[in-house]
């Protein structure tokens, strides 16, 4: 049992989850809008095998939606509860732009920034209160921005051991608002308008960490949580860490019939980010696999497989630093026909923003949480 929940230990819970004996166990969430439905039910699976997800789990990640889902886990919230705030919220989040401003991005912000401030309210401070150093998280949070005044990837996190998280700093980034790091971690341009946050004497823009390599988190969880310069420095050992990645459907557009002359430059400027988000996304999961001693996982290509690890198979030379997990659904006509759900429309299913079809996105969820089972996670309890 959790010690923190226990009430036998009275430091704070992330104290306790960085030095506690045992094994560790990570867990990445990727981006993808409203697709977020569909690792909320992979996350229900989760924790039925399991129990509550912030006492089984260390170190979560998360990226845009998956920002907003890492949060709800680490204050503690069930799924259950994370999925009635992701329903209930998604209309309002979604909310047209007027005027002028919807020549710059699809959605008003207010909605979802009053949204977050809502869900973010615990032990009785306001949302806007709470911070990314509040001791109401109840273990290791990692969230993945882009500073675009900077332009470079930032990955925050509320490690009290980390460079820039001493309070004796003014820019000490644990007393940045919660709320505004994860609203700035969902700017996804086009859809959303930057979000300005004030670090120390700076003010930086900031948008949606899936403009980065990391829309799917799970090998920076990884390096976060061993690499030195993070000062966590958690064993890696497959049978010391586990890394549980969740997506949020997989998408890529093939089209056989494609000619050289539709490629003008209104395609390239639909095409293009999404091909960069499907390629990044595909890399950091096939890191894991190369890196860690994959137990379940989807075929990454046509050459490489699912990448899965047995014991009958010929070793790599790369050592294995730790068992992997991932859990997604192929949202095409052939990954939809193949999950049973023939009658679903892709296209209902893969755009960010489909609030028409979010029934059919938890039918998907549910779906592709059959995939979870109790055995390789119950291996990693302590």
């Amino acid at each position: 049992m959790d010690r923190i929940a226990a009430g036998l230990d009275e430091r704070p819970a992330v104290a306790v989850k960085l030095e506690a004996p045992g094994p560790k166990r990570l867990l990445a969430l990727d981006g993808g809008g409203v697709r977020g439905l569909i690792s909320i039910e992979i996350l229900a699976a989760i924790e039925r095998a399991v129990g509550p997800l912030a006492g089984y789990f260390d170190y979560v990640a998360g990226t845009s939606t998956g920002a907003i889902l890492a949060t709800c886990v680490s204050l503690g919230m069930p799924v259950d509860e994370i999925r009635r705030l992701f329903l209930e919220a998604c209309p309002a989040m979604f909310r047209r732009s007027g005027g002028l401003r919807r020549w710059r991005h699809k959605y008003d912000d207010a909605a979802l920034a009053d949204g977050l401030k809502q869900a973010f309210a615990v032990g009785g401070a306001a949302g806007e209160a709470v911070t990314l150093g509040s001791p109401a998280l109840k273990m290791l949070l990692l969230l993945v921005l882009r500073n675009a005044t900077t332009d470079s990837a930032w990955p925050l996190s509320n490690n009290p051991r980390a460079l820039f998280n001493d309070p004796a700093l003014e820019e000490c980034n644990l007393k940045l608002p919660l709320w505004q790091l994860v609203r700035a971690s969902t700017a996804a341009p086009t859809y959303f308008p930057p979000e300005r946050v004030q670090v120390g004497p700076r003010e930086f823009l900031f948008v949606d960490g899936g403009v980065t390599a990391y829309n799917n988190p799970a090998f920076l969880l990884f390096l976060h949580a061993t690499l030195e310069p993070y000062r966590v420095c958690w064993p890696a050992a497959p049978d010391k860490m586990l890394l549980v990645s969740v997506g949020t459907g997989s998408v890529s557009h093939a089209d056989v019939a494609l000619a050289a002359d539709d490629m003008n430059l209104l395609y390239n400027a639909r095409a293009i980010p999404a091909a960069l988000l499907h390629a990044t996304s595909t890399q950091q999961d096939m890191l894991c696999r190369v890196f860690g001693r994959c137990l379940h996982g989807g075929p990454l290509d046509l050459e490489l497989g699912d990448l899965r690890w047995s014991a009958d198979r010929t070793s790599s030379a790369l050592p294995k630093m730790f068992t992997y997990l991932r859990y997604t659904a192929d949202l095409s006509p052939e990954g939809l026909v193949r999950l049973g759900l023939p009658d679903i429309d892709p296209r209902a299913v893969q755009d960010l923003d489909s609030l028409e079809h979010l029934e059919e996105l938890q039918r998907v969820g549910r779906t592709a949480a059959r995939a979870v089972t109790p055995s390789p996670l119950q291996a990693f309890a302590r």
